[in-house]
């Protein structure tokens, strides 16, 4: 193998010494606070000292009294100062470790609420991305509705011009065949009428013939019936005027009379009795040609000039 075939020695990662310098001066750091702040916070107390004495004895006071040597009271002896406490300056207490756990947790907490915040951020800044998307999308789709919506529009009016198109021709030519059909049926029903009037009116003239005929009849056959009873009145002598007598007659088919009455009296009672009398002799009546012409009842008029 030659030299130049073998491998290049591995490269040192550049920056691994700054790094390196930079970690320590930090750890420095936090070692020069740490004892800055436990000297602060641990101040070794002052002592202090205090002798105590006993009170002297009351003084009783004796009437010549012998005095006798008293003892010479001994001070107390001192008592020992305390010694002074070492400094723990290299000792962190409890509490001061519960500080650095505390901050320690509050920078974790800061940091991860660092970290918290900028993935919100990438978050909204993705969703107000995807959001701008949407919108635009549905624009587009909202655009290519519309215009798919006016084509139809389009071709849904052209539709519905052409369908008015085809049923107005419709329309007319039910109107011209409507018309035509009315003209006929008109020209039917003034022919039909025209028949019907005149049918109507040859019936009529019938029936007025057939009326005529029978109210001629019903004449004759009432005037053969007076003239039967004229035939019989025997006139009294001296009648005022020509005073008129109504009777209602009551016969049978016939012809008998079974009830005479004298609606209105003409003023002389002879006359009145004398008509009266001649009806009952005329009994039975003539009958009626045709038999359908008999009335059961029958008013008739009598005056004495009319013989």
């Amino acid at each position: 193998m030659s030299p130049h075939d073998r491998p290049a020695p591995a490269r040192s990662p550049r920056g691994k010494w700054p790094a390196l310098v930079l970690a320590i001066c930090v750890n420095l750091l936090f070692v020069g606070v740490l004892v800055f702040s436990v000297s602060w916070r641990n101040r070794t107390p002052e002592a202090v000292t205090a002798e105590l004495y006993a009170p002297p004895p009351p003084v009783v006071q004796t009437p010549h009294p012998v005095p006798k040597p008293q003892p010479v009271p001994q001070p107390p002896p001192p008592q020992p100062k305390p010694a002074p406490k070492p400094p723990e300056a290299a000792v962190p207490k409890p509490d001061t470790q519960a500080d650095i756990a505390m901050k320690a947790k509050q920078e974790a907490e800061r940091q991860r609420q660092e970290q918290a915040a900028l993935e919100a951020r990438r978050q909204e800044e993705l969703r107000r991305q995807d959001e701008a998307r949407k919108q635009d999308e549905a624009r587009k789709e909202a655009a290519r509705q519309a215009e798919e919506k006016r084509q139809a529009e389009l071709r849904q009016q052209r539709q519905l011009e052409q369908m008015r198109t085809q049923a107005a021709k419709e329309a007319q030519m039910r109107t011209q065949a409507e018309r035509e059909s009315q003209m006929r049926a008109q020209a039917e029903r003034e022919s039909r009428m025209r028949a019907e009037a005149e049918s109507e009116a040859r019936a009529r003239a019938q029936q007025q013939a057939a009326s005529d005929a029978r109210n001629r009849a019903q004449l004759d056959w009432i005037d053969k019936i007076r003239s039967r009873i004229r035939s019989n009145i025997n006139l009294p002598p001296d009648i005022p005027g020509n005073p008129e007598a109504v009777f209602d007659i009551v016969q049978l088919p016939t012809g008998e009379i079974i009830d005479v009455k004298l609606r209105k009296s003409s003023g002389v009672r002879a006359y009145d009795d004398a008509v009266q009398r001649a009806i009952l002799k005329s009994s039975p009546l003539p009958k009626p040609v045709p038999a359908d012409l008999f009335q059961r009842s029958l008013e008739l008029r009598f005056r004495p000039l009319d013989q």
